[in-house]
């Protein structure tokens, strides 16, 4: 079994992003709002029900545990060393965090956002080959080839237990769960 890691549980917010279209990348804004059991308001991931287009065809009535897309902000020099131009809202996330290593908390990890916002962690996001329509090649370099971490760079994905404003700047701190720990898994 997996041991626990060593988590920093306290970070930041870098940028916040949402866009009511399905599109690849969200364009930034000033403030976002976690809406309960819903997600990012107005954007288009946001519902009590799977929203992710290929899911939502096959099976519209399966719960969004993708309701907010969280990525860290460490992961774009490394991308910017390999030839890939990324930054806050390319990869469709909605928070961009720094000091948070998101991809190795474990599942039910919960994240305080600014004052009041909660997001509890459902998996890890998984790159399809979207990531590749929006810079080609740039989908082999977020599968990591590291046997003992996540199996995916590109963020994690979780739903809203608690809603509010989140700006870039606020704080995000972390609160492990209390059971054993489980790997988010790819989503």
């Amino acid at each position: 079994m997996p041991q626990k890691q060593d988590f920093s549980l306290q970070g930041r917010v870098v940028a916040v992003a949402a866009d009511r279209g399905h599109h690849f990348s969200k364009p930034t804004r000033d403030s976002i709002i976690l809406v309960e059991g819903h997600g990012v308001e107005g954007d288009a991931h946001a519902g009590p029900f799977v929203r992710h287009r290929y899911l939502a065809r096959r099976r519209p009535l399966l719960p969004n545990l993708r309701q907010v897309h969280l990525i860290p902000s460490e992961l774009f020099p490394s991308l910017l060393e390999v030839g890939f131009e990324v930054g806050a809202g390319n990869l469709g996330e909605n928070v961009t965090t720094a000091g948070l290593n998101l991809e190795r908390m474990p599942l039910g990890t919960l994240i305080e956002l600014g004052p009041s916002a909660v997001v509890e962690l459902t998996g890890l996001r998984t790159p399809c080959v979207l990531i590749d329509r929006f810079r080609a090649g740039l989908k082999r370099q977020v599968l990591s080839s590291a046997e003992t971490g996540p199996a995916f760079k590109s963020g994690v994905l979780g739903v809203v237990r608690a809603g509010g404003p989140v700006v870039a700047g606020d704080s995000a701190r972390v609160h492990l769960p209390s059971s054993s720990y489980r790997p988010l898994p790819a989503l």
